[in-house]
């Protein structure tokens, strides 16, 4: 495939140039969107979006119980809508069980704790549910010395087990923007789950639906799952999805494109349009990858895309003041200055 067209059938599988109808419509087709920082989640949904969507518009799909944040794969944030949940847990968590087990007993977390955890955290987590602090205390209540990450994995290793995920966003003080959820019990503020055929292949063929042009092992790099699981999944998912040259695969019916592949986009940290490929090369030249990351602190930056491209990097707290990108090279800077604008209006008042 030549890189314009792949780069054109991203911007749409992304929802990008194809923007869906509501953010619980991006979200469903997203499938997930890592979200280890809560406000660049809601961003991600809020950019594939029609019109002039609001932050309050994603935090409302959390209080109404349509989406959820969990550890879905890699041992990673990720915002899905809460049908999906668990299912895809179905299918990651075991292998997330496995990367985290070294960890785990470095902090002397078993069975014997996490079912202790569970019984301190779990009648509150039924009734209006609690915060990340308020996780803690129960935990030091009932014996478990939350610090040294130990109160975190222990949430983590729970949520995979499919008794906790986060759902309603914890109001901010002085009206800033809130980047703190509750902790509620799955089984109760989860109402309606899917229940796929076959879990692993319809993993692989959201993903495609979502992010492709994309491969096998950008799969198995994305979901977490070993290489030979995902070309497993890719045999099951013959005619649900279709190859295009170069061991890359597309969706069978892809949303139907509303802008220009050269329209500019202000995305968020640890976008999905970035991040979700083993081989990010495609859509950001190798000598900028470095400046956008992971770093050595993880972090991977907000980047402006144009013509499918990385052109430059921003910062969420400078944009909401109005503050312009670092480009790396001279773009079209009205299109970058209006992306940047569109995210301000996101978390304006």
């Amino acid at each position: 495939m030549d890189p314009r067209g792949l780069l054109a059938a991203r911007l749409r599988a992304h929802r990008l140039t194809a923007p869906a109808p509501s953010i619980i419509g991006a979200a469903r087709h997203m499938l997930a969107v890592q979200s280890q920082d809560l406000l660049a989640g809601r961003w991600a949904l809020g950019v594939r979006t029609t019109g002039s969507p609001r932050l309050d518009d994603v935090d409302g799909a959390f209080r109404s119980g349509q989406l959820v944040r969990a550890w879905t794969m890699r041992g990673t944030l990720h915002i899905v809508h809460a049908r999906d949940l668990a299912w895809v847990l179905s299918v990651t968590a075991d292998r997330q069980r496995q990367q985290a087990a070294g960890r785990h007993r470095a902090l002397g977390i078993d069975d014997e704790m996490l079912d202790t955890a569970w019984n301190a955290i779990g009648p509150p987590a039924r009734d209006g549910g609690c915060t990340r602090a308020e996780s803690f205390a129960l935990m030091q209540s009932a014996g478990i010395d939350p610090s040294g990450q130990r109160g975190i994995h222990v949430l983590f290793a729970l949520t995979i087990a499919g008794l906790l995920c986060q759902g309603p966003i914890e109001p901010a003080a002085g009206g800033t923007v809130s980047r703190e959820q509750r902790f509620v019990a799955a089984d109760t503020w989860i109402t309606e789950s899917a229940q796929p055929h076959d879990p692993l292949t319809e993993l692989l063929v959201r993903y495609i639906d979502g992010h492709g042009p994309a491969s096998v092992r950008d799969f198995a790099w994305w979901s977490g799952l070993t290489l030979g699981a995902a070309r497993e999944a890719a045999q099951r998912a013959a005619g649900r999805m279709r190859e295009v040259g170069d061991g890359l695969f597309v969706a069978l019916r892809p949303p139907r494109r509303r802008l220009d592949d050269t329209t500019a986009f202000a995305l968020p940290a640890f976008d999905e349009y970035y991040i979700s490929y083993a081989d990010r090369t495609p859509v950001c030249d190798p000598g900028l990858l470095d400046a956008v990351g992971p770093g050595k602190n993880g972090m991977v930056r907000p980047t402006i895309v144009e013509s499918g491209r990385v052109v430059g990097v921003w910062s969420h707290a400078d944009a909401a003041r109005g503050a312009p990108a670092e480009l790396f090279e001279p773009v079209d800077d009205p299109a970058a200055a209006s992306a940047l604008t569109r995210f301000a209006r996101f978390v304006g008042d």
